[in-house]
């Protein structure tokens, strides 16, 4: 039987090494190549229920796309109306998959620019988005490969989600249980492991819960390695994952 042995950091966060006060996740957003599917696979396959939508009919005319909830898990799908858009190019490239992770945090401007200060790349900085709802606030930065972080605060606004998206109130889910998000993975290429933990605990704030290497995830033709990171008060964990060598291509290739 193989053990697996975590190796924490032992140093506590104070409240100034925490600085970005994530509350919780607050959706993960998938680019895909036909929204429309992707919200029925969700709905009838896995228990969301369909609670909003944007799209050509709400003066979005750049994509499509439906707000997908569980419990207190979010997902949004989204699909482009043409092939020359940044999504479409994207979902091109890598499929259907999370483009953006989302954080909910009480300063958007604050915790933007705390990150970059700490050596964060900008995505957009501090905005405003309002509507008859209020004012949703966001701010982003770049992770690993084409992934984004973007930071929301949604204190002033009471809108079902966003500007330009409207409630969808005919379609219930029978629930599968699925509660909340436990940890999304970051699959990194080989020797980058430790340069994304690092951004995670310099440029974000987080500490190394738990460390696995290849002896621990192995099968005898692939491996990886694995750097679990969380943020101060433990509701966000990412697991860092890089290939590790076999005799075959590892699961992240």
């Amino acid at each position: 039987m193989t053990q697996l042995v975590s190796k924490p950091d032992a140093r506590p966060i104070t409240e100034e090494g925490d600085f970005l006060q994530i509350k919780s996740i607050d959706h993960l957003h998938f680019y895909v190549g036909n929204a429309k599917h992707a919200m029925y696979y969700w709905w009838k396959g896995f228990g969301f229920t369909p609670v909003a939508y944007s799209g050509l009919e709400t003066g979005n005319r750049e994509f499509a796309s439906f707000v997908m909830q569980s419990g207190q898990i979010r997902f949004i799908l989204s699909a482009p109306y043409g092939p020359s858009s940044p999504l479409a190019a994207h979902q091109m490239v890598h499929g259907d998959g999370v483009k953006a992770i989302a954080l909910q945090v009480e300063d958007v401007e604050k915790a933007w620019q705390e990150t970059t200060a700490r050596g964060g790349k900008s995505a957009w900085a501090p905005r405003e988005e309002k509507d008859q709802d209020g004012i949703f606030r966001t701010s982003a930065i770049h992770a690993y490969g084409e992934t984004l972080h973007i930071f929301v605060d949604r204190d002033d606004y009471k809108g079902i989600f966003a500007p330009s998206y409207r409630p969808i109130q005919d379609k219930q889910a029978d629930s599968t249980g699925l509660a909340a998000v436990d940890h999304v993975v970051g699959n990194v290429q080989l020797g980058k492991m430790n340069e994304w933990v690092n951004y995670y605990h310099q440029v974000m704030g987080f500490r190394q819960l738990l460390h696995f290497d290849d002896k621990d995830i192995s099968t005898e033709y692939s491996a990886l390695m694995s750097k679990v990171m969380q943020n101060g008060n433990g509701r966000v964990k990412f697991p860092i994952n890089e290939p590790a060598e076999g005799k075959k291509k590892s699961q992240i290739e």
